[in-house]
């Protein structure tokens, strides 16, 4: 297992609308023809109970794998680690790069668009967990690259108003940032519309989830591949059990 943070410019390019079937967890593409989409083209209130079967994967197969962590937290977060560590069994030539954000979102996309510059946008993937769902968004937005969302942040700007002031760190309360007030003004510059490729997106949502809306989330990613569950919770505690493969398979790493 490798770990990179190469400093650089960033990349952009432009959004285009695409056609939404409101109400639909729908696969627009990609991957139409397989299991997973037999399973989800379903109105999300007729969502059987969730499992991923297998499906056809992706090529070319991933070879840099970034994962974004949520608000308050570090790469010691239980799914950061889990999946270090599944990587580090299994897949010793993927290169991986879980860093600390900044409390600033700019300077956290800064960063990270800075570190993978030089990473090859067919075969990068990205997972992000909740308010690094959000920033996974953006990364896949502007790539095009595989992206798995994790209880992903749909309106952070709107949501962490209510944490502006002193915090601390989930991992390490002696840890303490300043949350500014211009950071949700960061927030809401970070908005992308309708992603062009969403059929490179893999979301699992809990409808358990105690701190985001899962009708929010589901319907921020109405073409994407959406594992929507029944109950379960925002840390998605099960996450090792019920979870890690079906990310992975996504990912289909080297």
């Amino acid at each position: 297992m490798r770990n990179t943070g190469v400093p650089g410019g960033s990349v952009s390019y432009g959004f285009t609308e695409e056609p939404v079937q409101p109400g639909f967890l729908y696969v627009g593409s990609g991957l139409a023809r397989t299991d997973l989409m037999q399973n989800y083209l379903v109105p999300a209130s007729e969502v059987r109970p969730p499992h991923l079967p297998s499906f056809s994967r992706m090529d070319p197969q991933t070879t840099h794998l970034l994962y974004l962590h949520g608000f308050r937290s570090s790469p010691r977060s239980t799914k950061a680690r889990l999946v270090a560590d599944r990587v580090a069994r299994r897949h010793p030539n993927l290169q991986w790069w879980c860093p600390q954000l900044p409390p600033s979102p700019h300077d956290a996309i800064d960063m990270v668009m800075k570190g993978i510059t030089h990473w090859p946008r067919k075969s990068m993937a990205v997972v992000g967990s909740s308010l690094g769902g959000y920033y996974a968004t953006y990364v896949a937005g502007m790539t095009r690259c595989r992206a798995v969302l994790l209880n992903p942040a749909v309106h952070p700007a709107r949501d962490l108003m209510r944490y502006i002031g002193d915090q601390t760190a989930w991992h390490d309360p002696a840890e303490h940032f300043y949350f500014r007030p211009e950071y949700i003004h960061e927030l809401r510059a970070m908005e992308v519309g309708p992603l062009t490729r969403p059929e490179r997106v893999f979301a699992i949502i809990a409808k358990g989830d105690e701190a985001l809306d899962w009708h929010e989330m589901s319907a921020r990613y109405p073409d994407s591949n959406i594992k929507l569950l029944e109950g379960g919770d925002h840390a998605l505690s099960d996450f090792e059990k019920a979870h890690l493969d079906d990310v992975m398979a996504f990912i289909n790493p080297v």
